[in-house]
């Protein structure tokens, strides 16, 4: 899990270069989120950890924060 936090950080912080992100701080009420950076988002999730995000799975809560990043992939790989 912990390998699992550490990839999605390195990834968040090449488009968040200046501020240290907390696990629970949501990146959309920060401003840090567009359409176009979700979308990067969803893919690099689904390839880095080899899982399928389905429309039922695109529910914001899942991508606010790292934890809920975590908490996603936890579900699809069980």
């Amino acid at each position: 899990m912990e390998e699992n936090k550490v990839k999605i950080r390195l990834f968040l912080s090449r488009f968040f270069r200046k501020y240290e992100l907390g696990d629970d701080e949501d990146i959309f009420a920060l401003g840090f989120v567009n359409s176009l950076f979700a979308m990067q988002l969803v893919m690099f999730l689904e390839k880095e950890f080899s899982i399928r995000i389905d429309n039922a799975d695109m529910d914001l809560d899942n991508f606010r924060t790292i934890n809920g990043m975590l908490k996603l992939i936890e579900m699809k790989t069980l």
